[in-house]
């Protein structure tokens, strides 16, 4: 396919909106070589916008990326989307990619209000550096790794970033269970009906089970 199709902006990676080219010449500044933005675009997204998942309701415009790139916290999936578009705009091919992962360290508390410790369509971020894809997952912002002992997600430009299987103390964590595939926009339909059938009315109010009770 022709990788021109990864650069263009779509209705959520609208990666020419002035919000979007902001975010990205702040993170980028004088670098010039696709490796090192997409390095700098990685850890701008991870560490500039905290981790929440309980901003995850909200109207399709607040899945833009240019919506993302003004929000102090925001999931997995936003942020994805900002990453996504922020590579795009510079230079950078760059698509959607998702996976249902489970997470071995969810409370009980979570368990009993979710019905189950596996999270569906997980976001992250798929970036061509030379030859290769690459899987980057941004959500997890340093200082929340650092309170709960889980190691923390870096890309350096030579492997995937995908959650680490066990935590820091050793105990199993993340386990990726299904990959859903790439995306070139935001399936937000999609996702919405499953999460509506696979959880039905579940919301929850703690952001700490969310990421780790």
């Amino acid at each position: 396919m022709d990788e021109r199709v990864w650069l263009e902006p779509t209705w959520f990676i609208d990666s020419t909106h002035d919000a979007v080219s902001e975010f990205a010449a702040r993170a980028v500044g004088g670098l010039t070589h696709p490796t090192e933005k997409a390095v700098a675009l990685f850890r701008a997204v991870r560490d500039g916008i905290r981790y929440d998942p309980y901003v995850a309701k909200g109207e399709p415009a607040d899945y833009k990326a240019s919506a993302v790139a003004g929000s102090e916290a925001n999931w997995c999936t936003p942020k994805s989307v900002l990453l996504t578009a922020a590579a795009r705009n510079q230079a950078i091919p760059a698509r959607l990619g998702f996976a249902d992962v489970r997470n071995h360290l969810t409370s009980e508390k979570l368990m009993a209000k979710m019905g189950t410790d596996l999270f569906i369509w997980h976001g992250y971020s798929e970036l061509l550096l030379g030859d290769r894809w690459y899987k980057v997952s941004s959500a997890f912002n340093i200082e929340l790794c650092q309170r709960f002992g889980v190691k923390v997600l870096d890309f350096d430009g030579t492997g995937d970033a995908l959650f680490h299987p066990f935590d820091e103390a050793g105990n199993r964590h993340m386990e990726y269970v299904r990959q859903r595939g790439s995306y070139d926009d935001l399936p937000l339909d999609e996702i919405n009906a499953d999460f509506a059938e696979f959880y039905g009315d579940w919301a929850g109010d703690d952001v700490d089970e969310a990421f780790h009770q």
